[in-house]
């Protein structure tokens, strides 16, 4: 991997190689790079993948079988900043099929276990809006939401 900018290392118990595929599978820009397998004598067997490089939507990733030590949860999460619907429901129904998990307020597990957030582009806009009573409205909507509904939230946002 270069030295420039960085990478985000995900640990795995053995499925880091099937991940990065199918994080490939769901976003553009996205590839699969070097894959380094298990010596002899290692933790994990010979031969079995050890790390795995890959990009999603242009961001760096190591996928890393290290074994069932450690486990993803929600003090770390991806965000994936969609322009309409369309992107939030795909990135949605993507992320939560085969096992993924929807949870409240655009947040959700993937079958992996790892937590995105699928949130409108504007949501940061609305929830910051010098008037504290559209930012009060878009809140208590999306509070009460899944995953998000644009329209619902650009209601709330314009006092309808």
């Amino acid at each position: 991997m270069a030295s420039d900018g960085f990478t985000t290392c995900l640990w795995f118990d053995g499925q880091a190689e099937e991940a990065a595929h199918h994080y490939v599978s769901i976003f553009k820009n996205s590839g699969i790079g070097k894959i380094a397998r298990y010596p002899e004598g290692a933790l994990q067997p010979a031969g079995t993948v050890m790390t795995v490089e890959f990009t999603a939507n242009g961001h760096k990733f190591l996928g890393l079988n290290g074994g069932p030590q450690f486990k993803f949860n929600e003090a770390v999460s991806f965000m994936i900043f969609c322009e309409n619907q369309e992107e939030i429901d795909y990135y949605w129904t993507k992320l939560t099929e085969n096992g993924g998990e929807p949870g409240p307020c655009g947040w959700l597990k993937d079958k992996y276990g790892v937590s995105w957030q699928v949130v409108p582009d504007r949501l940061d806009e609305m929830v910051t809006d010098p008037d504290p009573a559209k930012a009060a409205r878009v809140t208590e909507a999306f509070m009460a939401m899944g995953k998000f509904d644009i329209a619902a939230l650009e209601k709330a946002y314009a006092g309808e």
